[in-house]
């Protein structure tokens, strides 16, 4: 349990931002891509903060599974900062990089549906409720904590049933990204279908693979990169590549912080790290009988926190959203030719064709259900890619 939860508990949320937290240097700021003046841009810099959705501790929602807990304080923040990077991916996709949320204004239906799908509800697809359930699967029990990877892997799972936002989300192996096999998953689209059809499923695969290229269909790509950066300690040889992720338009930032104790990363200042804090609980916010949220809880308007680079923990997971081919390209280029290649020790590898001696990759797909919410848990045990289904079929 996150041992310092207690003194955040109900923190009040302030009028104003204030920017004091940041580092005082004449070091840019560096948010998801953008590049601030504190001193000339402290306005567009705190508003860029404050429209990134903010996803805290909660309580008093329905008990998750009907008999769990009914609050995540203490256990959940990384829970809720893989649905901050979640959430600015479907921002990025659906109202662009460059949208602010300001309060008491009237916002686009996109963004009502983005916030409906982390409301602290059972059949909201990206729920706490699901998140955790969905992490049986994974090894953790229902109030445990989470770290990156796990929630990578929750999310990629559970994106299968987003038919909405229809992402593709790539979680990389072995510190290794294989670009082939991301363009195969981008250009695919799924299909359900159960496991009883999984040999039918492979030979359909077979045939259409070598088609896919000259498919024009891109699904927007969810890509997270978790890496070990040392052992005990963050290496400084990964600090320079590190930093310069955030400077990339594709990034969603960094999941990680300390052990038991996450944070949402969205920047860096010189050696100061920013992040968005989970670590405050607010009391559980529903729908109203018009179908509209109050959302001003969802949004951060205190001052971002700041760590130092090197205080953090070596397990982190990189965020990137590429909305289309050619954003993807883009950070392809930029990754070998800016990040990866100057260091005498790299982040991770970035290579083009699958490695022969790894199993077969073919994009996972949903099982046949129909239902939602805690139905829908209960059929994720369906959940497969297809090599695992050939595995137990071989038994």
């Amino acid at each position: 349990m996150d041992s310092d939860y207690l003194k955040h508990e109900n923190e009040p949320i302030l009028e104003y931002m204030d920017l004091e937290e940041l580092p005082d240097s004449d070091d840019p700021v560096y948010i998801l891509g953008k590049q601030y003046d504190m001193k000339t841009e402290k306005c567009d810099l705190q508003s860029d903060i404050v429209s990134r959705l903010w996803f805290t501790y909660r309580k008093k929602f329905s008990p998750i599974g009907g008999t769990g807990p009914s609050s995540d304080t203490g256990w959940g923040c990384m829970l809720r900062c893989g649905q901050m990077m979640l959430a600015q991916a479907l921002i990025c996709q659906h109202l662009g990089r460059d949208w602010q949320w300001e309060k008491h204004k009237e916002h686009p239906e996109e963004y009502r549906q983005i916030l409906q799908c982390f409301l602290d509800r059972k059949d909201c697809c990206y729920s706490i409720h699901q998140m955790a359930q969905m992490g049986v699967g994974e090894g953790k029990s229902i109030g445990e904590w989470f770290g990156p990877n796990t929630v990578a892997q929750v999310l990629k799972k559970l994106a299968l049933f987003d038919e909405w936002n229809s992402l593709a989300v790539y979680v990389s192996m072995d510190n290794t990204v294989v670009i082939e096999d991301i363009k195969t998953m981008c250009k695919y689209q799924p299909h359900n279908h159960s496991m009883a059809h999984a040999a039918s499923h492979q030979r359909t695969w077979s045939r259409c693979r070598d088609t896919l290229e000259q498919s024009s269909g891109w699904r927007p790509l969810l890509l997270i990169v978790p890496l070990r950066l040392g052992i005990n300690h963050i290496n400084p040889v990964y600090v320079d590549a590190f930093k310069a992720c955030f400077k990339m338009p594709q990034s969603l930032g960094a999941l990680g912080g300390k052990p038991n104790h996450a944070y949402y990363f969205i920047g860096f200042s010189g050696d100061e790290i920013i992040y968005l804090d989970p670590h405050t609980t607010q009391t559980f916010v529903d729908t109203e009988e018009a179908g509209t949220v109050q959302d001003q809880t969802y949004h951060c308007q205190k001052g971002p926190n700041s760590m130092k680079v090197l205080k953090l923990d070596p397990s982190v997971a990189l965020g990137f959203f590429c909305k289309d081919e050619n954003e993807f390209n883009n950070w392809c280029e930029v990754i070998e030719k800016e990040i990866l290649k100057h260091q005498s020790l790299r982040m991770f590898e970035l290579i083009p064709k699958h490695p022969p001696h790894w199993p077969p990759f073919v994009p996972p797909t949903k099982p046949e259900v129909s239902t939602i919410g805690a139905e829908l848990i209960e059929s994720t045990d369906k959940l497969f890619d297809v090599e695992e289904e050939f595995e137990i079929l071989s038994v």
